[in-house]
């Protein structure tokens, strides 16, 4: 079961507290700086503090005043946004640094068994550590000797402990991780300060957090927009002069500020780091923002099969013998065969024919000769007295018996052959003595559950391809079992990149989950390359995402959190500019209807005064932003529906909500600034 870490209540004293004193530090011009509508708000502030301490300012006193709070409190509450934005991940931080900071390892002395005790923060690239049981993993790294099981949970909140073991797909360790049974030693493969545990500390602290392309966009629009909005406040005193009267720079500093997008400048970091945030809840490390973004306009999945797809070990789930051979024959043959194969697919091959087929337990005699699996042979066995038994890939069997391959035995092993790729399994054939006895059935297992999350997907308009080496009858059996849309079968990391480039071209963008080494070109070239925390290290490097649950179905989600993201930002962008029209019927009346009492027509509003007009427009200018901090921490609810209705949602709610909602504001923060004599 995933676990999903809690998260305080968003307004809670723990989170709001550092939230308003960060809201102070980050006033400093060069982090306000960064986000310049913000930056040209503080500059007017300032300007109107000036022009009040020098009372160089025009109306009242306290109308200057107030106008100066309201607009220092625009400010303060864009930073504050984006502080408790950030906040959130602190906590999560400060345990993941405190589990890093009691690590020590026990580093090998020149390979061989003697160790020193050190610091995790001396270790380097290339080091071998030993981890015994109950010891924590002090870097990141790979087993290259012996298996363990491995709690975890520090890092995926997961509390089943998984198998780690030198070779294959499951080598990868983590630091802060611990050992719970056996012992292995550890090929350290990165150097301090850049593990896995150091990049998700600053992922959930925001500290890495880069603005994304999107993003990037947007604020490029904002600054463009405030300079346009700039240019126009600053001909407006000639106009005025031109008809007799002069505008106040109290009046312009309003103006200015009340059209210029504060609100979607306040709140844009935050929707950013909010979507990081949740990303982390679910158990997804996110190497940039880029990425997150990217999973939210994906139309193709590549998954690789083996450990994706399957659980990865293929399981021995049937014999069948050939050539007059019976069924016991054939499972003790096998059974002999797979007593010194460790491998998962081996101990299988033991299990069932010892559960299933009556083969008495027993061990070895003390003079066989166990015959390694190797490349090259594709080929397994035992020697026992002047018995040879042999275990292999069908064709491997064949070739190594020539005689048994012209056989009525070859023709009935092949069609056994056949029958069991078809259903999707991989064939092994076993033979004694240069006879044939028939073949094993060794079956991948389809994780639970990912028919119907592939089928999700499909609904999502997102087309998944199954990535698999296996033969194109094994591969269709499986594709069929799984749900997916389409397969590649045989396929070889130049084929998995050539497709990844082909759909690429197509103007589509491409995710792909992967565990492998094989995987890496492909994880790489991706647009949104999720590694299974499973994998390898070369996998996880190479991949721009990382699954701490391994689960490839996961997505869903990171695909729906994207889309949630752009959504956010989409949505409250319209808002914010819907806001401004609102906004600008309050203050322009209210400006000139003295020079041209024409423009009285108007002030639909029916507002009291120019002071109060202005007065309640910078309110509710300051005002909104805080409002709309839960929306954008929380993101806006995903719906798996077309672009077109989208945007008619977006402008149904979010347009007509920002064009009707500052009109009913600003009026009743009007009645209460006259009921209340402010202005």
């Amino acid at each position: 079961m995933t676990h999903h870490p809690k998260t305080q209540s968003l307004f809670s004293w723990a989170l709001v507290g550092p939230a308003i004193g960060q809201s102070f530090v980050k006033l400093h011009p060069a982090t306000l700086i960064r986000n310049p509508v913000m930056f040209v708000t503080a500059v007017v502030a300032v300007l109107l503090t000036l022009l009040l301490a020098l009372g160089e300012g025009s109306g009242s006193l306290a109308f200057q005043a107030q106008l100066v709070f309201w607009l220092w409190l625009t400010v303060l509450f864009g930073n504050f946004a984006e502080a408790l934005a950030e906040g959130r991940g602190k906590a999560q931080a400060a345990s993941l640094r405190a589990t890093k900071a009691e690590l020590t390892a026990k580093r090998l002395k020149n390979g061989g068994g003697a160790y020193e005790s050190v610091p995790a923060s001396a270790l380097k690239a290339g080091d071998v550590v030993l981890v015994e049981t109950g010891d924590l993993i002090p870097a990141d790294g790979e087993v290259i000797e012996g298996v363990a099981s491995v709690n975890e949970a520090a890092i995926t909140g997961e509390s089943a402990p998984v198998i780690r073991e030198a070779g294959g797909d499951r080598s990868a360790v983590t630091a802060g991780t611990r050992v719970i049974s056996d012992q292995v030693k550890v090929r350290v493969t990165v150097d301090p300060g850049h593990g896995f545990l150091d990049r998700m500390i600053a992922l959930v602290e925001g500290a890495s957090r880069q603005k994304t392309p999107n993003e990037i966009a947007l604020t490029i629009l904002l600054v463009g927009l405030t300079i346009i909005f700039l240019i126009a406040v600053a001909t407006i005193p000639s106009f005025s002069i031109y008809a007799g009267g002069l505008v106040p720079v109290t009046v312009l500093a309003a103006l200015l500020i009340t059209l210029i997008p504060t609100t979607i400048a306040a709140l844009l970091s935050a929707i950013g780091i909010a979507g990081m945030d949740r990303l982390v809840r679910f158990n997804v490390l996110a190497k940039s923002g880029r990425a997150v973004e990217a999973a939210g306009d994906v139309s193709t999945l590549l998954i690789d099969k083996t450990g994706t797809i399957t659980v990865g070990d293929r399981h021995a789930t049937e014999f069948k013998a050939v050539g007059g051979t019976s069924a016991g024959e054939l499972a003790e043959a096998a059974y002999l065969s797979s007593l010194a194969d460790e491998t998962p697919e081996g101990r299988s091959v033991v299990l069932l024919a010892r559960e299933t087929y009556g083969v008495a337990d027993s061990a070895l005699p003390a003079d066989a000769e166990v015959i390694p699996f190797t490349a090259q042979t594709r080929l397994s066995g035992v020697r026992i007295g002047g018995s040879l038994i042999q275990k292999g890939a069908v064709d491997a069997v064949l070739r190594a018996n020539p005689e048994a391959a012209a056989s009525p035995a070859a023709t009935e092993l092949r069609r056994a052959t056949e029958e069991i790729a078809r259903a999707g399994g991989t064939p092994l054939a076993v033979a004694r003595d240069g006879r044939l006895l028939g073949v094993l059935h060794l079956k991948d297992i389809v994780k639970a559950g990912v028919r119907e999350r592939f089928a999700e997907l499909r609904r999502m308009g997102i087309r998944t391809v199954m990535i698999t080496g296996d033969n194109p009858l094994t591969a269709a059996s499986i594709a069929a079992e799984a749900g997916v849309d389409d397969f590649l079968a045989e396929a070889t990391p130049e084929d998995k990149l050539a497709l990844i480039r082909r759909e690429q071209e197509g103007g589509k963008l491409v995710a792909m989950c992967g565990d492998g080494t094989n995987d890496a070109p492909a994880l790489a070239q991706s647009d949104v390359g999720v590694a299974m925390n499973t994998g390898t290290q070369a996998a996880r490097e190479a991949g721009n995402m990382v699954d701490l649950d391994s689960d490839p179905t996961k997505l869903i989600e990171i695909v729906g959190l994207g889309k949630q993201l752009l959504m956010t930002r989409g949505s409250l962008t319209t808002f914010s500019v819907a806001n401004d029209v609102a906004k600008y019927f309050a203050i322009i009346p209210a400006m000139f209807v003295a020079l041209y009492p024409g423009l009285g027509a108007l002030n639909v509003m029916g507002l009291e005064s120019t002071e109060s007009a202005i007065l309640s427009a910078i309110i509710f200018n300051a005002l909104i932003i805080p409002l709309l901090v839960p929306l954008a921490l929380k993101g806006v609810a995903y719906r798996p529906v077309g672009a077109g209705q989208l945007l008619a949602r977006n402008l149904a709610v979010y347009g007509l909500g920002g064009l009707i909602a500052p009109f009913i504001g600003i009026k009743l923060i009007d009645l209460a600034v006259n009921g209340l004599s402010l202005a």
